[in-house]
């Protein structure tokens, strides 16, 4: 994954994220719009066959956009740590029980 700055601004990103997709532009734009500091956030995959999309947000209450973008990537990574360690123990007592 390569991360491309297309426009900064006070309350302004956009980067392209070379190497992804639907699945995480759509899982990060979800967090970010959970974030009461956001304004707007969206994504553009311009050609279908390149994988290049555009990830924008706009912030408000001088919150950096950056900040917002880090922060949003550290909560997905939260929540897919939680959703790792629940299928990993619904697969462990699923053995367990397949073994009796």
């Amino acid at each position: 994954m390569r991360v491309t700055v297309q426009k900064r601004a006070a309350n302004e990103l956009r980067v392209e994220i070379e190497g992804e997709g639907h699945s995480f532009c759509g899982a990060i734009q979800s967090v970010l719009l959970r974030d009461p500091s956001i304004e707007f956030s969206g994504y553009n995959i311009p050609h279908p066959l390149e994988a290049r999309p555009e990830l924008y947000l706009r912030t408000k209450d001088g919150t950096k956009p950056e900040d917002a973008l880090l922060k949003a990537v550290d909560a997905l990574k939260s929540e897919l740590n939680s959703i790792r360690e629940a299928l990993s123990q619904a697969v462990s007592i699923e053995e367990h029980a397949s073994n009796e």
